[in-house]
């Protein structure tokens, strides 16, 4: 498989990109080259900079690494950049790397602000050209390859409307800047939920034709299916399997390929780190079992490199289920939710089995000697 596979979306443009400027015409004209493999993802947190400097990341594992986040202001809707010497840092750290890979600037992520601030800034023209402006501006300011746009999530299906709409235009934008500037066209890509349906109060979708038409990829985050939100009972953060519903990335995945996304622009999200609860009985200790609140971690949530460390310092019981290809561990009331290595590697043969265009990680700063990372580099064919 690898390079024998079908031409991969990520589309690596090449930086010698050929744009001959005719004197007649004042057209541009682009040479690009397609590249096959998969796209090997990972989001690095801005505010992990002082425990994972970019310049430590190791680049053999990945072929595009993220900076998480910039957010708009709310009133301009314009980024806004309030540390401009770290994002300098990161791309000329990652692009200096052998090998280089490329970087994308994600905006927005899981913060209240970005979530009230994009249901308006999509709603009008005027707000989402200010947005797509100050994206492309601060993306070439600081030598970006490309723009990823995580809104979590799409309440309505009005805001989904809109999300189609600002996407069209985006694409058209970064188009046209290309051309006048004669420099490589940005990437295009997007942090979606694990289904093309958000099953909130009223069901809905995803424009799935707006995404083929505009975005190069999307990072469907397959993970998060069960967490603090949900005390009781425990349940599993990432399972690729759901033996009672379908709350899983198999489901996830399917439903995204049965809405007719191109295969090769849906990118599978993994966690690196774990959900934890705090056990009723610790003799009751199952995917089910009862629970009474929030275990170890920062608001029941752990780095994957520190549920490691906390399972050795507590002699954990560490049990890989089966039928969800997922891990938990107990050590007296404190239950762990995550992906180690049999489901990683699971989940990438399953992956690739699908021809689906690759898959990410949140977060990189989460991995234990970059062990998960390597797996997963190694496991797609």
């Amino acid at each position: 498989m690898g390079f024998l596979k079908a031409p991969m979306f990520f589309l690596v443009i090449l930086s010698l990109t050929i744009c001959s400027t005719m004197s007649a015409t004042n057209k541009a004209f682009f040479v690009v080259i397609t590249m096959a493999g998969p796209n090997r993802g990972g989001y690095w947190p801005s505010w992990s900079a002082n425990e994972l400097p970019p310049a430590n990341i190791e680049t053999s594992f990945f072929t595009h690494v993220y900076y998480a986040f910039l957010s708009p202001n709310e009133a301009a809707f314009e980024l806004t950049v309030d540390n401009p010497a770290l994002l300098t840092d990161f791309t000329t750290a990652l692009h200096r790397k052998n090998p280089p890979v490329k970087t994308l600037l994600s905006i927005g992520g899981a913060s209240q602000d970005a979530s009230a601030i994009f249901p308006r800034m999509a709603s009008a023209q005027d707000s989402r050209d200010r947005f797509i402006r100050s994206t492309i501006q601060v993306a070439r300011e600081f030598n970006f390859d490309g723009l990823d746009f995580d809104w979590e999530l799409p309440q309505t299906q009005p805001d989904m409307e809109n999300f189609g709409l600002l996407l069209d235009e985006w694409r058209a934008a970064v188009n046209e800047e290309a051309e006048l500037t004669c420099k490589p066209r940005l990437l295009l890509s997007a942090a979606t939920y694990y289904k093309q349906v958000i099953p909130y109060d009223v069901v809905h979708s995803y424009p799935v034709e707006s995404i083929n038409r505009n975005l190069d990829w999307i990072n469907a985050m397959c993970y998060d299916y069960h967490g603090s939100w949900d005390v009781t009972p425990t349940g599993t953060l990432a399972a690729l399997y759901d033996p009672n519903g379908d709350i899983s990335t198999r489901d996830g995945l399917q439903s995204w390929m049965d809405a007719g996304l191109q295969q090769e622009k849906l990118v599978m999200g993994l966690p690196l780190y774990g959900r934890t609860w705090e056990l009723q009985d610790p003799a009751v200790y199952g995917i089910g079992a009862p629970a009474v609140g929030l275990g170890p971690g920062d608001e029941g949530a752990m780095a994957y490199s520190e549920v490691q460390e906390l399972n050795a310092q507590k002699n954990a019981m560490v049990v890989f289920d089966e039928p969800t290809v997922s891990y938990y561990s107990v050590a007296g009331t404190s239950w762990i939710s995550y992906d180690d290595v049999k489901s990683i590697e699971r989940k990438i043969q399953y992956a690739d089995a699908l021809d689906i265009g690759g898959y990410f990680f949140w977060a990189v700063n989460g991995d234990q000697d970059w062990r998960i990372s390597r797996l997963a580099s190694e496991t797609w064919n």
